[in-house]
């Protein structure tokens, strides 16, 4: 026995003309909240509120970002504005155990090198800055 296995869940079905139902509801509430600030406000007062409410409706019915519709993303950036942000400082405790790692590993001695002391360093150093002066000079 077969059975049809439905398809195209996710799309919304269009209810009125190319609009689903949210969108329609969209719609016509923008359209209403704009027709009441028309006729309570002088228009030059009244243009600074329908404009972002035009555009606010205009996105919740036409905008979709990665085919999802525009009040999704709404809807998440109010509740990630409005909610509660728990924010976590943990200190980090140094333990005597990563001291030791920390610590500066020499490299092996090599016999082969002869040691010079600090003086004689000082004293070779010395001498070098001197001939270079001299060549300069010349």
């Amino acid at each position: 026995m077969k059975f049809k296995v439905p398809q195209f869940l996710d799309i919304e079905d269009k209810l009125f003309g190319p609009f689903t139902f949210f969108e329609f509801a969209y719609l016509a509430g923008g359209a209403g909240i704009i027709f009441v600030i028309y006729k309570l406000l002088p228009i030059w007062i009244g243009i600074f509120i329908i404009i972002p409410v035009a555009a606010l409706t205009g996105c919740l019915v036409f905008y979709k970002i990665n085919n999802k519709p525009f009040m999704y993303y709404l809807q998440a950036g109010l509740n990630y504005y409005i909610g509660d942000k728990l924010y976590i400082w943990k200190q980090r405790l140094v333990k005597p155990e990563d001291k030791k790692d920390e610590e500066i590993v020499m490299p092996p001695k090599i016999s082969n090198i002869p040691m010079i002391s600090e003086s004689k360093l000082s004293d070779i150093s010395w001498s070098l800055d001197l001939e270079t002066k001299d060549k300069n000079e010349q």
